[in-house]
């Protein structure tokens, strides 16, 4: 569960069923749950149980009733620690003292981190960045710490500058907060200058530039202490804090700890870093002459707290390699080169909060001989601490780009479902073709090829192709989210399937030999998804809705020199295309936005609304009054001139002269 109440359902009669909640304990001896019996209520500690019965499914309502504000001083009812609750639960179905259904529960829930109280007088002024910076040095990054190459740094010392005096951030983002702009009158940023800059150029100090106009309004903010001082790392300079999700697991000599993975041409990279909490699966071809060795497994990973674990490697031996040599180009011989290689590396690592616990590491070896293509697979699973399974929680329940796609028939007993497109292999037929699973936020086109007769049955041809590619899909549903969970129907979403479209087929199937219109070759999956929000920087991605069509074609039979007794071949493809949407529908344009663009400033160089903006309070350039008094006065010489280019006032001029 994922905050302060959980939802399921019970299936079946419950009339004269009895519904309890319990908190359970786990043995410190064996580490097993307590045995639940049917003597327990319906509240227990801080937990209450509510059940809604229905026609055939009940839904049970399990919420928590105590407060989850962080404890501010001099204060009771509230959470002492980020980590306010860490319970497990277990609801109960029971009729005559006889149990039907068990429902284990483990609930971790934070304290709310929004601040409710009032803000302290010590709270920190930021100043107003309108005039002032906000930070002098934005390439300063980690806080104790010299950032290499930002010579802004205060934590960088005289002898770690001279190792990148030379490439340090320019701009910006190396601490010159204030540039000279090209108006200015001491500039020389303009290759050419014309005559007239002299007189138009700002006589301006650094300290009031058009780059401060950038910022917004400061205000204030609550002082943060840490819990715990954060240790430092033995080489000098660096921090750890713990990983977070996508960070590069590093090693004890402050490297990346690479594993071999593909990369987005498709080619394998060996020397890629392992990002945390994300696991992948590769197979890399590789032969005798180009074959390297990775990393040595006596290498000791960073844990995230500066201290260092060592891997748990087992070691096996593959004697019949027939499965991962795909291609031999010359026979076996007395004179062939052979030497022992790793064939697959199967990495597990055990993590909670932001470190890692442990690291498992399965080896196989085989033998490869010259002339051979050996298939490597490399595989990274990273599994919780308190797991039991491989089935968990990510600190982002969201989809990650490249994670397979959450699918279930949820119309079944068994709701494991799959939603795959082809890995073609061999000479691409599909009867030789296996699966690949459709990966999250990657557009791909995938197919194979049908042998068709000439005396095929164009009604048994559709059908055939229909089942080859109803066969990617054996699901109902798609799961929102990357942990949606089975027992949840608000998790999922319905797979919309729009049937191909058939005309008469009597007139398909006549007299035309070799012809059949209105083959539902093609296969369609959109699938639309959403940015809902953020977990720590990265995006919550959703998914909205998926649809699923048909393309139909005509297939004709492809003659050679003859058509008798041959045959020909029909391709059929699947694709999977990813469309992202706004999180809420876009504010609909008004009929005076759409008739007159005129007034539109996006649809055209003069922008006549924004005319007097230096005027409005949406201008943030420099005070407000000090807009409305250069307003008024350059308003006052507009309307002087206009006086004085009027004839009357040449003669009212004249009159006084005489």
């Amino acid at each position: 569960m994922s905050g302060p109440r959980a939802n399921s359902f019970f299936l079946g009669n419950s009339s004269g069923v009895n519904f309890s909640i319990i908190l359970s304990s786990v043995d410190k001896e064996t580490g097993k749950l307590q045995l639940a019996n049917c003597s327990g209520s319906k509240r227990a500690g801080d937990w209450n149980l509510n059940v809604t019965s229905g026609m055939n499914p009940s839904k049970v309502i399990i919420s928590l009733t105590r407060n989850l504000q962080l404890c501010l001083p001099n204060a009771t009812d509230c959470c002492t620690t980020p980590l306010c609750v860490v319970e497990t639960l277990q609801v109960l179905a029971c009729r005559d003292s006889v149990m039907l259904a068990h429902l284990l529960i483990q609930a971790e829930i934070y304290a709310n981190s929004s601040f409710t109280g009032n803000v302290s007088e010590n709270a920190t002024i930021i100043p107003n960045q309108v005039f002032w910076p906000l930070g002098s040095c934005p390439c300063d990054l980690t806080a104790g710490a010299c950032d290499v190459r930002c010579c802004c740094d205060p934590e960088c010392t005289p002898d770690l500058k001279q190792l990148f005096n030379g490439s340090c951030f320019t701009g910006v983002f190396g601490g010159v907060v204030n540039p000279p702009f090209d108006q200015l009158c001491s500039s020389n940023s303009m290759e050419y200058i014309p005559d007239w800059f002299p007189f138009l150029c700002v006589q301006s100090s650094l300290n009031n530039t058009p780059f401060l106009g950038y910022f917004y309004h400061g205000s204030t903010s609550t002082p943060r202490v840490p819990p715990f001082k954060i240790p430092l790392q033995t080489s000098p300079g660096t921090l750890f804090t713990g990983y977070r999700q996508g960070d590069p697991i590093m090693t004890e000599e402050n490297e990346y700890f690479t594993i071999p993975q593909q990369s987005m041409a498709g080619q394998c990279v060996g020397n890629a870093p392992v990002a945390y909490l994300q696991n992948f699966d590769v197979k890399c071809l590789t032969n005798l002459a180009s074959y390297t060795e990775g990393l040595p497994h006596d290498v000791r990973i960073n844990s995230g707290t500066g201290d260092f674990i060592q891997q748990n490697v087992i070691y096996r031996t593959i004697t019949d390699m027939g499965k991962f040599i795909t291609e031999g180009e010359s026979l076996h011989t007395a004179e062939v080169v052979c030497q022992n290689v790793t064939v697959a590396e199967h990495y597990t690592f055990i993590w909670k909060d932001k470190n890692i616990e442990q690291i498992n590491v399965t080896v196989f070896l085989g033998s490869l001989c010259d002339g051979e293509i050996l298939t490597q697979r490399f595989t990274v699973k990273f599994l919780s601490l308190k797991s039991t399974n491989a089935a968990e929680l990510f600190g982002n329940p969201g989809y990650q780009v490249g994670k397979p796609v959450r699918a279930a028939n949820l119309n079944a007993s068994d709701t494991f479902g799959s939603l795959n497109i082809w890995q073609p292999a061999g000479r691409g037929l599909c009867v030789s073709a296996t699966y690949t699973p459709v990966l999250f936020g990657l557009d791909s086109l995938s197919g194979c090829i049908l042998e068709v007769g000439i005396n095929e049955d164009c009604s048994l041809l559709r059908g055939n192709v229909t089942e080859k590619l109803n066969s990617l899909i054996q699901a109902t549903h798609i799961g929102k989210r990357d942990n949606s969970s089975y027992s949840d129907l608000n998790d999922w979403v319905e797979i919309i399937r729009l049937d191909p479209f058939h005309s008469d087929a009597n007139v398909s199937s006549g007299s035309l030999k070799g012809i059949c219109p209105d083959i539902p070759a093609n296969l369609n999956i959109h699938i639309i998804f959403a940015d809902v929000g953020a977990v720590q920087g990265i995006p919550w991605q959703e998914i909205l809705a998926v649809q699923i069509s048909y393309s139909t074609v005509t297939w004709q039979f492809q003659c050679g020199l003859t058509c008798e007794n041959s045959i020909s071949f029909l391709p059929i493809t699947a694709s999977v295309q990813f469309v992202k949407v706004p999180a809420q529908p876009p504010i609909p344009m008004t009929r005076f936005q759409i008739n007159y663009t005129e007034f539109d400033c996006n649809r055209n160089d003069v922008c006549w609304p924004q005319l007097f903006y230096p005027l409005t309070r949406f201008y943030t350039g420099e005070p407000y009054s000090q807009s409305l008094a250069k307003g008024l006065s350059l308003a006052f010489l507009v309307l002087l001139a206009a006086i004085m280019s009027n004839p009357w006032f040449s003669k009212l001029c004249n009159s006084f002269l005489v």
